[in-house]
């Protein structure tokens, strides 16, 4: 297990950094909750872009524009959507409803190595909260490509990061609070198929965050907890990392069990080091240094990890 004295951080007041992503160059794109994205450069300079206008979007996922600038999955009271910044602080909508529909609070937007975007919603219940449950089940995910979104899979279990991997092609995405990540073909047609559970975890982990490694393997980061657990190609899970308090772990457990699980089990947390992390990237040289997003957070952690990254799908388009 990876010691969280080999954690160091980057950025500094940062505003709620939920999504980190890494670019080629050294530097980190990062979620920020006043209404942009926040950029750290290796040096450690960082400059932020905040969308203009009456409008504020609240970005909890991020993604790179093919195009330019950033899509920003707006994570509203009441409202959602996929909104497009551009690197002037210029601000559009991309995606506000699907099939007439308006779009609920949306998590995560990614845009694969073929430049369809891919969008997912955690739940259609209001409030949010309401739905920390095992039995959440109104999750979704959208295909957004060639001009047209449409729901490719339904009845998820509070879906969170979903991203498709840049070699097999395949569509990986966390399920919260059914606490287990998922896996899809890709059809022709965009449309997800053989739909496969495949890593159920167990107490303590709601799983948030995913990424791939170079070795066929996937991470994800899980909320509350401050756990870090590798997926290998067998299935067999390894936590790399924890930071966590027991008695805090063992009340948020209880809610959860109980049916009564609710913001002040997210919006508190008693880890040593780490503030909720929610997302991991690798990056730097070698893609040997993971980067972690956080809810509750100013910084990005940050350590070397013992297997490297596999290169994220953006860095072939870039900004």
């Amino acid at each position: 297990m990876i010691a969280l004295d080999a954690i160091t951080f980057s950025g500094e007041s940062l505003a709620r950094p939920e999504c980190v992503l890494t670019m080629p160059d050294g530097s980190l794109h990062v979620a920020d909750w006043r209404g942009g994205v926040t950029i750290v450069a290796p040096d450690g300079h960082q400059h932020s872009v905040l969308a203009k206008g009456d409008f504020t979007p609240k970005p909890n996922g991020i993604a790179i524009h093919p195009q330019g600038g950033w899509l920003l999955a707006h994570l509203g009271d009441g409202d959602g959507g996929v909104f497009w910044l551009k690197t002037d602080g210029s601000l559009e909508p991309f995606l506000l409803e699907v099939g007439g529909v308006p779009l609920p609070p949306t998590n995560y937007v990614h845009v694969d190595s073929q430049h369809r975007i891919w969008i997912t919603v955690s739940t259609r219940v209001h409030p949010r909260g309401d739905d920390y449950r095992n039995t959440a089940n109104t999750g979704f995910a959208i295909l957004y490509d060639k001009g047209f979104a449409r729901i490719v899979a339904d009845g998820l279990g509070y879906t969170n990061e979903g991203l498709v991997h840049p070699q097999t092609g395949q569509f990986f995405v966390n399920e919260t609070f059914a606490r287990r990540t998922t896996r899809f073909d890709i059809a022709a047609n965009g449309s997800l198929i053989n739909r496969q559970v495949i890593a159920e975890y167990g107490a303590g982990i709601f799983p948030d965050g995913l990424t791939f490694d170079a070795e066929d393997g996937f991470w994800i980061t899980s909320i509350v907890s401050n756990r870090i657990v590798r997926v290998d190609a067998a299935g067999r899970q390894t936590v790399m990392m924890e930071d966590c308090d027991q008695a805090f772990l063992n009340w948020v457990e209880a809610a959860f069990q109980s049916g009564e699980m609710g913001r002040p089990h997210l919006d508190d947390n008693k880890g040593k080091v780490l503030r909720n992390v929610s997302s991991l990237a690798f990056g730097g040289a070698g893609l040997r240094t993971a980067y972690l997003g956080c809810l509750l957070g100013d910084r990005i952690a940050m350590f070397n990890s013992p297997i490297a990254g596999l290169e994220p799908s953006h860095w072939g388009f870039g900004t």
